[in-house]
């Protein structure tokens, strides 16, 4: 057989392997489709019988064994996960959108959500985050840790003004503050240390940042003159349809930093972006920063750049809660009254 034949086979193969996988796709989402609407039926009649003092918990449990002895070969309807569709049902209950959204999640992301999130708009957050990024369950937990609801509401990035005008979704794409404590790097690390540790990471780090980048070398290597100049990390963001540098500083941020990034910008641009892509994005990723140095610093830049802080700890979330808290206060006092009505 010619190389022309093998290679058209081949071909032939990659087509019918994604014919496969995209109907196993699909019978796995209609699958979990009608098993999360069957927990809501469930759900449905028991907090219905629990409402109207017809059953209680005994009668519950009763089910539970009935169901057992006479289907022995299904799972996942013990008394607890019963009573687990039961406020599975009431959270959502009169809420149309969530629960329609809600179908597209497994049970296990469902469970992690509803029984960890106390408001409408967390559990909106990341239900919404989950369809988004395709979390496991074992990342949403981790996100849920990570405060990443409280962190997206009280931690906004500050943008260039160019970056604000290419890409105006670009503040709900990248981060203020990105939490990197899977590296296990010590308080006391350098830039070399904290680029290794990355790269070992690589795919949680991607899970922090977003799955919408992809990356593309590290040290990635610049000619400009006679001279060469290495960018710590480059990415692309298929969204944004943009190459994304990101350049590690250990240091607190200093307005100087930007004139490097700038280069590397430009340098980019020039050389390595392709006629139909955006122009390239600057990250400084600091282990600290001063907000107000940072806006000074990006308010006349003219890179479409922004500067973001790392730390190699979960945040505190009684902390972040605390600030979230007083945003809320500032809010129109029905926001904060229903808020605080389901944090009850």
């Amino acid at each position: 057989m010619n190389n022309t034949s093998l290679n058209n086979n081949h071909k032939s193969f990659d087509a019918l392997l994604l014919k496969i996988k995209q109907a196993r796709q699909k019978a796995f989402t209609q699958v979990n489709t009608v098993l999360i609407e069957l927990y809501w039926e469930i759900g449905k009649v028991i907090s219905q019988k629990v409402d109207t003092e017809t059953w209680g918990r005994g009668i519950v449990k009763e089910l539970a064994i009935y169901l057992k002895q006479n289907e022995p070969e299904i799972k996942g309807f013990s008394d607890k996960n019963l009573w687990r569709m039961k406020k599975f049902y009431e959270t959502y209950k009169n809420d149309t959108k969530l629960s329609a959204l809600l179908r597209e999640l497994p049970w296990t992301h469902n469970t992690i959500i509803f029984s960890r999130c106390k408001t409408t708009d967390e559990r909106h957050f990341y239900i919404t985050k989950c369809i988004k990024e395709k979390y496991t369950s074992r990342e949403l937990d981790r996100q849920i840790n990570a405060a990443l609801f409280e962190r997206d509401y009280t931690q906004k990035p500050i943008l260039s003004a160019v970056l604000r005008e290419l890409h105006p979704t670009a503040n709900k794409i990248f981060k203020d503050n990105y939490t990197l404590e899977f590296l296990g790097l010590p308080e006391s690390h350098n830039e070399n240390q904290l680029q290794k540790a990355i790269l070992k990471n690589m795919k949680k780090f991607i899970l922090e940042i977003g799955k919408d980048f992809i990356f593309i070398d590290e040290e990635y290597k610049l000619q400009v003159g006679n001279q060469d100049f290495y960018i710590d990390l480059l990415f692309f963001h298929r969204g944004l349809s943009a190459l994304i540098a990101f350049e590690l500083k250990i240091a607190k941020f200093s307005p100087k930093h930007l004139g490097q990034l700038n280069f590397y910008l430009e340098a980019l641009d020039r050389d390595v972006k392709k006629t139909h892509e955006n122009p390239s994005i600057g990250i400084l990723l600091c282990s600290d920063k001063d907000n107000e140095v940072v806006e000074y610093a990006l308010s006349r830049n003219m890179s479409p750049a922004l500067v973001a802080q790392y730390q190699l700890q979960l945040p505190d979330k009684k902390v972040i809660q605390n600030k979230l808290h007083n945003l809320l206060e500032q809010l129109p006092n029905t926001k904060l009254e229903n808020s605080e009505k389901e944090n009850e």
